[in-house]
């Protein structure tokens, strides 16, 4: 039987910290929140395993939209802007966050990475998270929806392994769907009964980025929720000041 060790007082100090960092993390994305809602955007924070495609699922998304009209995105990683490369070959106005060793974006990120990134008349900015199954699911980055990418190369236990991503996703998109016909022994029917086990409101579309094969249902699902997004009675496409975030201390 495992037994707890340490100093209770040292675990209650880390708890407390962790409990400012992350209501410091909820005032920025309060922060990102409004300036959202107030320009129209509707953001979306994807994430996923590395290599569930999710920046091929952006693609897809970028020749639906015929080369990116309309669309923006950050993404994040621990090294390089290979992916922000990739997006802005797509057509879509994209910065990169290099977080070095943090697997995860937070709200702080995103903010600075906004005034890099040109937003004016985009309609949906993709947040591209940190390729990780735990940590980005933690982290309030002032998203409109969260969307999980899961591959079916990933296997069909991921749901249940990793419950709190599956349990505040509002969408999981099965992705690489093309390669079903490559793997024999993939279970789909049991990968879906995963995923409504720990999803709340189960929601599943599969899709091919290679093909494109549930992009136009995935689209459709982006447009849907778009469309029921709080708005402002007047535009403020300019109201994102590069004043500093004051948060709690």
């Amino acid at each position: 039987m495992c037994e707890t060790r340490g100093n209770t007082n040292a675990n209650k100090l880390m708890v407390e910290v962790q409990e400012q960092l992350l209501s410091s993390n909820d005032s920025a994305a309060a922060h990102n929140r409004e300036h959202f809602v107030r320009s129209g955007l509707f953001a979306v924070n994807l994430m996923g395993s590395p290599g569930a495609g999710k920046t091929a699922l952006l693609e897809a998304t970028a020749r639906w939209f015929g080369g990116g009209s309309g669309l923006a995105a950050i993404t994040g990683d621990l090294e390089t802007d290979r992916d922000a490369r990739r997006l802005r070959d797509a057509g879509v106005r994209c910065t990169a966050i290099t977080t070095g060793s943090t697997c995860h974006l937070d709200a702080r990120m995103v903010h600075r990475a906004l005034h890099e990134l040109n937003t004016d008349d985009a309609h949906f900015l993709f947040i591209e998270n940190v390729g990780n199954l735990v940590c980005p699911a933690i982290y309030d980055l002032g998203q409109a929806v969260n969307v999980v990418a899961l591959s079916i190369t990933e296997g069909e236990d991921k749901p249940l392994k990793y419950p709190v991503m599956f349990h505040r996703a509002d969408l999981v998109v099965i992705t690489k769907f093309d390669l079903q016909i490559a793997l024999p022994e993939f279970d789909l029917a049991a990968l879906e009964d995963a995923i409504s086990r720990v999803m709340p409101r189960p929601n599943i579309i599969r899709v091919s980025a290679r093909t494109g094969e549930g992009i136009g249902q995935w689209v459709e699902w982006l447009e849907r929720r778009r469309g029921t997004m709080d708005r402002p009675a007047h535009s403020y496409a300019h109201v994102h000041t590069h004043e500093p975030i004051s948060v709690p201390a």
